[in-house]
């Protein structure tokens, strides 16, 4: 084990002073009481493999949440990262969620997780931006102890798995109808998911969709691959997302949180062109049906001539089914929360931090949007008369 420096020292003057002491007290026959300086404890550290995440493109830290915290690291402390191959941050914050602005890094050990990440919130994927292997490993040590720690305690949010702990199946399944602007009614939906069962929503969800009569699926989570393995589960039920699936009727998008690549940018504009060419009710959703379904969310609303306010009282229903944050209820974590929203429509009007999003041109920004993705005007122009009224 490496000992600090400083502890070294103090550790080679104590000894000397005892030494010393000693033999003056033999000589003078006096009594001598020593006082042996305070020796501060060792910088918490640890070095671990890493692995990428596939869903996300962030990294996998090799040891589970549980392990990290036992080698002393909490939630609000600040950290720094070194990588084998020389790529070096400091002072990242840990936290529970990924609470920091859209585009800066966090070590995030999030509620469901098996291990904490290295990720950059709603940004692009880590793993491949710090050139990494799967042979790579990693150095985390503590810079100081519970620095955001305030932060930590003001955003931390949790939520039960359990239906029994919701009012209804719609509000445990996070189901809703989107609705705002000129959306057609009856038409477009959005959900936690219907085949990934890591909370405990599938079947429920899945019963909502047959319930709706939703006829295509937008996934923005999964592949194929994944589905597979989902279908191979014992106890997977969800029989309608089945049924659609070996119709043909579920897109694949397998897309991470990262809105502002190109790569998101071109899959979910066409998958909104090839659901313009459906006549069944459709379902959009990731995992949660949060965050990158909020974003799908905001560009459908948008280029169906929603307000900034409908787009938002529309993604913060999700906060309020999971969490219970409403705006007269906890006002300051729902403004909290909005800025998630805002940086969507700021995003794509290529507004600044600050402006005020309510005088945004919404619809112009999703129809830029689409372009970036690859579609032609007369592409837009067919999305946007399938979905209005």
């Amino acid at each position: 084990m490496r000992i600090p420096i400083l502890r070294l020292k103090s550790l080679c003057l104590t000894a000397v002073c005892v030494v010393m002491a000693c033999v003056l007290a033999a000589c003078a026959n006096i009594n001598i009481r020593i006082e042996t300086p305070s020796v501060a404890d060792p910088v918490t550290a640890c070095e671990t493999t890493v692995s990428k995440n596939e869903e996300f493109g962030s990294i996998n830290i090799g040891m589970t949440i549980e392990e990290f915290e036992a080698a002393g690291f909490s939630f609000g402390d600040s950290v720094d990262i070194l990588f084998d191959n020389g790529t070096e941050y400091t002072d990242i914050p840990y936290y529970s969620g990924y609470f920091v602005p859209i585009g800066e890094l966090v070590v995030c050990g999030y509620p469901g997780y098996e291990h904490p990440v290295i990720a950059r919130n709603y940004g692009n994927t880590v793993w491949d931006e710090m050139n990494l292997t799967d042979s790579s490993t990693v150095i985390i040590s503590l810079n100081e102890k519970g620095r955001y720690r305030a932060v930590e305690e003001f955003n931390a949010m949790h939520y039960s798995d359990e239906p029994d702990d919701y009012e209804t199946d719609i509000v445990f399944a996070n189901f809703r109808e989107i609705e705002g602007g000129d959306l057609k009614d009856d038409t477009f939906y959005r959900s936690a998911s219907p085949c990934d069962d890591t909370h405990n929503r599938a079947a429920c969800v899945d019963d909502l969709t047959e319930e709706h009569g939703i006829g295509f699926v937008i996934n923005l989570a999964d592949n194929d691959e994944k589905y597979q393995g989902y279908r191979a589960q014992d106890g997977f039920v969800s029989d309608h997302y089945d049924e659609l699936y070996d119709k043909g009727c579920v897109m694949f998008l397998s897309l991470n949180a990262n809105y502002r690549s190109d790569e998101f940018a071109e899959e979910i504009s066409n998958a909104f062109y090839k659901m313009s060419c459906q006549s069944e009710p459709v379902l959009i959703h990731c995992l949660e049906g949060k965050d990158r379904t909020g974003f799908a969310a905001t560009l459908l609303l948008a280029l169906a001539q929603a307000s900034p306010q409908e787009i938002i009282d529309d993604y913060m229903i999700t906060y309020d089914n999971y969490y219970g944050i409403t705006k007269d209820g906890d006002p300051d974590k729902y403004e909290a929360v909005v800025e998630n929203v805002n940086g969507f429509l700021r995003y794509l009007c290529d507004a600044s931090d600050g402006d005020d999003v309510s005088t945004l041109d919404v619809r112009s920004g999703a129809e830029e949007y689409l372009r970036r993705g690859g579609l032609n005007n007369g592409q837009i122009a067919q999305i946007e008369e399938f979905i209005s009224q």
